[in-house]
């Protein structure tokens, strides 16, 4: 599939499509470069193997809002294919579609690792969360083919899984607090479903909670603007323990290989 697509994608970067409307898509799956692109429409079109968005992401591609991605490129070759200089308005709305190197992303994981012990070790880094939120979130949208789209209600990106608002929180360390995850009730009273993902010190995945917001709410919420959910209460919803939700698996491939070899093999055995 992706020589399908790099191929597709050079086709169609390769001349003009002026008089056409595929300028209005809102959806582009980028091919080779950053100056390779073709519109979902087009994709859907020109070949039987790939139905919709959801194909693509069973198969490791990830989709994410033009604004999140540095993809400068991007706007030259859209006027360059369509005549026309793309409005920031529009720009907002486009999502990228794009298949990230999985092999070279593992091997960075490891060596981020490495750094971060050497790092941690001569009292040069106190903490360093800002990486761990970000890989999980990359974790979390390639593992449930969730769309990372620029927020209309806050700074920063909401995630989405279909229609439905996902509220995706990351915690980095080897255990859980006995106080349990902290959430923010606001956040999960925006969103239809939560997931937590449990990263390990070592950057990997030990574990993940995917519940419905609703039942958040309804079990956990108390007074105040904090939720906490301790281990005890919400172990039987794990992915190491249960198989309930494992249907909302994409890309069962990126799961398994950023897991923690415990995680893998029970989902494995699970499966």
């Amino acid at each position: 599939m992706k020589e399908l697509i790099k191929t597709t994608a050079s086709e169609f970067s390769g001349s003009s499509h002026g008089n056409s409307n595929y300028c209005n898509d809102e959806v582009f799956v980028k091919g080779a470069s950053d100056d390779e692109f073709v519109p979902l429409s087009y994709l859907l079109k020109k070949t039987q193997d790939i139905k919709d968005i959801a194909d693509l992401q069973e198969n490791g591609f990830v989709y994410s809002s033009l604004t999140y991605l540095d993809i400068s490129s991007f706007d030259s070759w859209f006027q360059k294919m369509f005549n026309k200089k793309l409005q920031a308005k529009k720009r907002k709305q486009i999502g990228i579609i794009h298949y990230p190197d999985t092999k070279k992303i593992f091997e960075a994981v490891e060596i981020v690792d490495q750094v971060y012990s050497i790092l941690k070790n001569y009292k040069v880094l106190v903490n360093g969360k800002n990486l761990p939120i970000q890989l999980g979130e990359w974790y979390a949208k390639s593992i449930f083919g969730l769309k990372q789209i620029k927020s209309t209600s806050q700074r920063g990106f909401d995630f989405y899984s279909n229609d439905k608002k996902v509220e995706v929180k990351i915690h980095w360390h080897d255990i859980t607090s006995p106080k349990g995850v902290k959430l923010k009730k606001s956040l999960v009273e925006m969103s239809d479903l939560t997931i937590i993902m449990y990263v390990a010190k070592n950057f990997m995945i030990r574990d993940i909670l995917l519940l419905d917001s609703d039942f958040v709410l309804r079990k956990f919420a108390g007074k105040g603007h904090t939720i906490f959910l301790k281990d005890g209460d919400v172990s039987g919803y794990f992915f190491s323990k249960s198989s309930k939700h494992y249907e909302k698996i994409i890309n069962k491939k990126a799961l398994l290989q950023f897991s923690t070899p415990n995680l893998a093999m029970k989902i494995d055995e699970q499966g």
